[in-house]
């Protein structure tokens, strides 16, 4: 597959039409129950079980320092958080703080929903209070990615008292049919290869379901060699699908654009400039409707700034994370 180019790219997003006929958020798409994640994942995992209403979760707690916990909220969902390691961004941020993370509920390392077992949006709220009350700390510095960044919206609407710092990073639009989609725009020869894996991809086919996988993951960078490494140093994560679909099925009830306004908190909303999967466009609209707020764009970046673009993540993380 051809590398993609900044260049081309820039063309192409400047004449996109408005508006986006589907939601693909850290792989939505997906229907697999495992995927491929980076390799290169850092120090090895020392984490452990934590109660939470009506679930327990695996979280998992890197760095240390003086500085407020940063408690960092992948994307899905459905997904575990192990993508996130391919990064070493957090453990240089860990330097100065504790950088924690966790497996949504029925994912990864936490146990899997047992029958009858609830998974809304109203349950990763109190999950992830439930993570802030395990660590001991009236406030934290929230991070969310992609589906992240919506949980953590939400969870700033309803604690707002215990939010000190919020990040968006690439997060999908607070009212989640809104988040505006490139690929069909950006990449029309993949998605038409991704659809016409569809039917045997349904029918349970191993080797559909890994090449739609793959070509997935192809749109969410701008440098090639990244996305080769990211896919050539791949290790096994979970996915589960129906966690995406009962989650896609609940939060479409809600609209979190008019809590945005209620945000006083320093907030900082973060997008790479070739994000196909959540457009800029998403993250400005953020921007603008959060009071105070402050906006950066990666340039050299898609989907996945803090892999792509590591050490300027970390120089425009740490730097609001001091403010």
């Amino acid at each position: 597959m051809p590398t993609p180019r900044p260049e081309p790219l820039v063309g192409q997003l400047r004449r996109l039409a408005a508006g986006s006929a589907s939601v693909w958020v850290l792989a939505a798409a997906f229907s697999s129950s495992s995927m491929r994640a980076a390799a290169d994942s850092g120090p090895a995992e020392q984490g452990s079980l934590v109660k939470a209403p009506g679930a327990q979760l695996y979280v998992e707690r890197r760095g240390g320092g003086a500085a407020l916990p940063l408690v960092v909220v992948n994307g899905g969902p459905g997904f575990d958080h192990n993508y996130l390691h391919a990064s070493d961004a957090w453990d240089v941020l860990g330097k100065n703080r504790p950088v924690v993370f966790y497996d949504q509920r029925g994912n990864g390392r936490s146990p899997a929903l047992k029958p009858g077992q609830t998974c809304t949006l109203a349950d990763h709220i109190e999950d992830l209070e439930a993570v802030r009350v395990h660590l001991g700390a009236e406030r934290i510095d929230l991070l969310g990615h992609s589906w992240g960044g919506y949980l953590v919206m939400a969870y700033a609407a309803r604690h707002p008292e215990h939010v000190a710092h919020l990040v968006l990073c690439d997060s999908a639009a607070p009212k989640w049919g809104e988040t505006r989609i490139l690929f069909g725009d950006v990449y029309p020869e993949t998605v038409a290869r991704k659809d016409a894996l569809g039917f045997a991809e349904a029918l349970g086919d191993a080797a559909a379901i890994d090449a739609n996988i793959k070509e997935y993951l192809s749109m969410l960078f701008v440098s090639g060699e990244k996305r080769d490494a990211f896919l050539a140093h791949a290790d096994d994560y979970h996915y589960d699908r129906s966690i995406n679909q009962t989650l896609n099925a609940d939060r479409a009830r809600f609209d979190l654009n008019p809590e945005l306004q209620k945000f006083h908190f320093p907030t900082l909303v973060i997008t790479g400039r070739f994000d196909a999967n959540v457009a800029p466009s998403t993250a400005w609209k953020i921007y603008r409707a959060i009071p105070g707020s402050r906006f950066a764009v990666f340039e050299r970046s898609g989907h996945l700034p803090f892999y792509e673009e590591p050490e300027e993540f970390v120089r425009v993380v740490e730097d609001f994370l001091g403010k």
